[in-house]
């Protein structure tokens, strides 16, 4: 038999173990992007009708979304303005991303409802995910553990930087 051995990622600790009746309440897309200058709230640009934030707990390193500022489920209730802010964003994430890390490809969707797998189905949001070739590994499916390769401050930092640059 094997020795088990430990994947430490204490940084984690700031996201698991508060009690429900601790959390804030309220939408966390609206939250973030009402103390949007405080970087523990990871969004990293704001538009005029949208604005990007990192996922905090990302699929693979610069997982982000682009969120429209107003709460709204439905993609038929985006206007215009806003669905064409929202993919200038995403554009601009990508361009960041690539410039940064490199990746292979991403993947981008919305995930509309709860059936559909959205983890906040009241506030619709676009997720792009950078993927890397060879990037799922025996990690999730057997210990079902993501490793993050940089700490998030690191990542928000670069991002912020980057995509700044790119929306001159």
């Amino acid at each position: 038999m094997s020795e088990r051995k430990n994947l430490w990622a204490p940084w984690r600790g700031d996201y698991v173990g508060t009690p429900q009746g601790e959390r804030e309440p309220g939408c966390v897309f609206c939250l973030a992007r009402e103390g949007a200058k405080d970087p523990k709230q990871l969004v990293v640009a704001q538009g005029e009708r949208c604005f990007l934030i990192m996922n905090r707990f990302p699929y693979s390193t610069g997982h982000l979304m682009v969120v429209p500022n107003e709460h709204i489920a439905e993609l038929e209730e985006l206007d215009a303005g806003t669905w064409s802010e929202m993919l200038v964003l995403a554009r601009a994430a990508k361009s960041a991303l690539t410039a940064l890390y490199g990746p292979d490809g991403f993947n981008m969707g919305l995930n509309l409802g709860s059936a559909a797998g959205a983890g906040i189905a009241q506030h619709l949001h676009l997720h792009l995910v950078p993927r890397w070739e060879g990037d799922v590994n025996f990690m999730p499916v057997l210990a079902d553990v993501r490793v993050q390769p940089q700490h998030m401050q690191e990542v928000y930092a670069d991002l912020t930087r980057e995509i700044a640059a790119i929306l001159k």
